[in-house]
């Protein structure tokens, strides 16, 4: 498994868990956590994704990655 597949797994991992928790109403979407895991989770699979050049999933991460930190600053101003 190369540097590049941990770093993806891990950050999908984050993403599926904001997931998980959403879905079992343990979290709701204005929590600060369920953003930070899919800023986090997403940021990650971004960077995974930009180092096996995969330029679908870079615009897809990216994309959810800039919503979540909105979301996160939004929250606070």
């Amino acid at each position: 498994m190369s540097a590049a597949d941990i770093i993806n797994s891990f950050g999908v991992t984050l993403i599926l868990l904001a997931f998980c928790l959403l879905t079992l109403k343990k979290i709701d979407m204005q929590n600060i956590y369920y953003n930070l895991l899919n800023l986090v989770g997403s940021g990650l699979a971004c960077y995974g994704s930009y180092m096996m050049r995969s330029v679908p999933f870079i615009v897809l991460e990216a994309s959810w990655c800039l919503v979540s930190l909105y979301s996160l600053f939004k929250k606070r101003y």
